[in-house]
């Protein structure tokens, strides 16, 4: 048996009954930019893998209206329409996650479910995913592998980004490119990121901004959002504990991930950016591990920090 020291039992107690306590409250569908508050599923990826239609009840009790797909757990089309109208969710956005899944497969499965975006990450291009071919299927050997990409790599990328575009606006999608924090490693003066959105095709290529992953690596997200108000078509909503500028996305030096409001960035003046852009919805993602509550009380006090803004 583990002894946890009393300290520790009674922050997590405490944190826990708060979470709780928030689940008597009304939900409201809307809150920030009057638009509902939505939930990218990889926050409750060992949940879904377990029980995939309980799961989606779940997130649907807490107040969640939208989510965002991060992977298809073996189901059809037919079988996400049905448990999505079952448990009262939309969903306008598919991420291209399972590497053993070509993007086109994606984009016929959101397509078939009648969703408007298709999303991918890093793009790394063939030479790079040679590396780590024969290599099970997993994130920290291909993060590792990007780590080392060149920016003739990038270059490679952001034609990638274009080409995922087109493909995307064959089966009647949007394309857009979710960022983490490897993407603010700099070449000269400009960022990975800025020349991604500098150099795509800003008639094709929208972007989906983690606005934890850019707070993370030390940059302000509403810099962007007021910058580029026309390609930042939707936000992850994640917050990481305070610390100094940080591009490691695997391994014991990553930022460590916690709730809204207890750490950074601070959401009220990305929300005052974002309505002055074109975001068209928002997500709540949380990255694992959940060590001070369970995965649920945590989205509900994400889900309330949101619901408690300003539409």
């Amino acid at each position: 048996m583990i002894n946890i020291p009393r300290m520790l039992t009674s922050r997590r107690h405490l944190l826990s009954t708060i979470a709780l306590a928030g689940a008597a409250a009304p939900n409201v569908a809307a809150s920030a930019l009057g638009k509902p508050i939505g939930l990218q599923l990889y926050t409750v990826d060992a949940e879904m893998q377990r029980d995939f239609s309980g799961t989606l009840s779940k997130v649907a009790q807490i107040g969640i209206k939208e989510v965002e797909i991060a992977g298809l757990y073996g189901k059809t089309p037919a079988d996400w329409k049905a448990a999505l109208s079952s448990s009262g969710l939309s969903c306008r956005s598919v991420h291209v996650y399972d590497a053993n899944q070509s993007p086109e497969e994606v984009m016929d499965f959101a397509s078939a479910l009648g969703a408007k975006y298709v999303v991918t990450s890093l793009n790394p291009p063939p030479e790079i995913m040679a590396k780590i071919a024969g290599i099970k299927a997993d994130w920290v050997p291909l993060i590792h592998a990007v780590e080392g990409m060149t920016l003739d790599d990038w270059k490679k990328s952001v034609a990638i980004a274009d080409q995922l575009a087109e493909q995307a606006a064959k089966h009647g999608l949007v394309y857009a490119y979710h960022n983490h924090n490897v993407e603010f490693r700099k070449f000269g003066n400009t960022t990975i990121f800025e020349m991604l959105l500098a150099s795509t095709n800003p008639a094709t290529v929208k972007f989906e901004m983690d606005c934890g992953w850019v707070s993370a690596a030390g940059y302000d997200p509403a810099m962007f959002l007021y910058k580029y108000p026309d390609r930042i078509c939707m936000l992850h909503i994640k917050a990481f504990q305070a610390g100094p500028p940080n591009l490691n996305l695997v391994g014991p030096k990553e930022p460590k991930p916690t709730e809204l409001g207890r750490g950074k960035p601070h959401y009220e003046p990305i929300f005052a950016a974002a309505a002055k852009a074109h975001v068209e919805q928002y997500y709540i993602e949380q990255e694992p591990p959940f060590t001070e509550m369970s995965v649920f009380q945590a989205i509900r006090v994400n889900y309330n920090y949101l619901h408690a803004m300003p539409s």
